[in-house]
């Protein structure tokens, strides 16, 4: 017998956000919180009916019309509301808010949250919690951030979005094509956080990378997408090829050359490499470049028999297109493998002589390991031990400590 609790917390995970989407697009009157808490008051609904009468038949129709009946009475209420009387005709809203009409309503949701008049920030974190449809305990986590910080930023945005009007109302296809590369950020942030934070045992995300890949998926589908879009695809699927290799038996984390590349998914790479070519365009973006980086790995038999220097040029062009630091940390270390390690060590010490980079695990872990290859353990030690206070997963300071215990080092620490 399924849990009343646990299909309560599936049917929020999958529908909240599409039944608030309806809502906003059944009445220009119906702002972003009271949809929210329409929405809410029928799961409120849904698990005391459910606890005390078992689950129904059809929960995910009861729930809908549930929503739609609290939906109707909150507008027949509202005096302020204009355009809604007890003479309307309901057939129409009925309509809008059908079961089946919702998929549509979420993508539009997705092109509302990148409003270009929204901070990145919060584009991403309202995507996370509409679209996514993830609690405000989880954002917190994937962003770093404290659940009082979330709740202000959707709290300012509520509020934006009301006085603004900003949110999209049947927009046509050309009113929506400019925000494709704001789209495309957020999807991407959106993954890069799920797959990131997969790596620590305290927040399992790969539904994260899921949920990322279907909106990627459900806008190449929708006609809206461009070459960037199938681009961006193709460098989700190469990345979620490897998904189950990252760990060993034990649930350690481990490097690109200690994983088992027998593991990686050749169905989800050879779907990737058709995206990828599908994507070919005279412009290269940067999900044209990190996909074609992505392929490289993913071709390649062994870690030693991968193509670096290729992988280095491509970075360099990243570099110039977007210059960021994370892109040189990068850069560098296929640098370090293509054999140029001494203009690696060079960017390497460059980067962490500044004061926000000197803070990033994955540099000095980066730092460590280069310093531990070329002989120098007393120095290597010095940036893993840095390292490890930087990260708060467990499994990464298992990963860290495991470095740290294999060097040779006759420092007295």
């Amino acid at each position: 017998m399924k849990s009343v609790h646990g299909e309560v917390d599936r049917l929020y995970k999958d529908h909240f956000g599409k039944m608030v989407a309806s809502l906003l697009y059944s009445s220009r009157d119906i702002n972003l919180e009271t949809a929210e808490d329409i929405v809410h008051d029928a799961f409120s609904a849904a698990l005391k009916d459910w606890e005390l009468n078992g689950l129904p038949i059809n929960a995910t129709g009861w729930l809908y019309k549930v929503c739609k009946n609290k939906a109707l009475n909150r507008i027949r209420k509202d005096k302020r509301t204009q355009g809604y009387t007890e003479d309307m005709d309901l057939q129409a809203v009925e309509i809008k808010f059908a079961e089946t009409a919702f998929d549509d309503q979420q993508l539009k949701l997705l092109f509302a949250c990148a409003h270009p008049d929204l901070t990145p920030k919060t584009q991403v974190v309202i995507t996370l919690k509409y679209v996514a449809n993830l609690k405000v305990e989880a954002i917190a986590k994937i962003l770093a951030m404290t659940i009082d910080g979330v709740d202000k930023i959707l709290l300012r945005a509520r509020q934006k979005i009301k006085d603004e009007k900003i949110l999209l109302e049947e927009p046509v296809s050309t009113a929506l094509k400019p925000r494709l590369p704001i789209v495309h950020k957020i999807l991407y942030l959106i993954f890069n956080e799920g797959y990131k934070s997969s790596w620590g045992k305290e927040i399992l995300r790969e539904e994260l990378c899921e949920d990322a890949l279907l909106m990627t998926k459900g806008l190449i589908d929708s006609g809206l997408a461009n070459h960037e879009t199938t681009a961006l695809y193709a460098l989700m699927l190469f990345n979620s090829a490897r998904f189950k290799s990252r760990f060993g038996i034990s649930g350690e984390l481990l490097d690109l050359e200690m994983q088992d590349r027998s593991l990686w998914n050749s169905d989800l790479i050879l779907l990737a490499t058709e995206f990828l070519l599908q994507s070919r365009n005279e412009k290269l973006s940067s999900y044209h470049l990190e996909a074609s980086i992505a392929f490289i790995h993913c071709s390649a038999k062994s870690f030693n028999s991968t193509d670096w220097n290729t992988i280095q040029k491509l970075y360099e062009q990243l570099l110039h297109g977007s210059p960021n630091p994370f892109v040189e940390l990068n850069y560098a270390i296929a640098l370090y493998y293509a054999g140029q390690k001494e203009r690696a060590f060079v960017i390497l010490n460059e980067l962490h002589r500044h004061p926000f980079l000197s803070q990033y695990y994955l540099l000095n872990i980066t730092l460590g390991k280069f310093h531990h290859l070329d002989g120098n353990d007393c120095k290597a030690k010095e940036f893993l031990t840095q390292a490890y206070g930087q990260t708060t997963f467990h499994v990464e300071k298992e990963f860290i400590q495991k470095m740290i215990a294999g060097l040779r080092c006759l420092s007295s620490e």
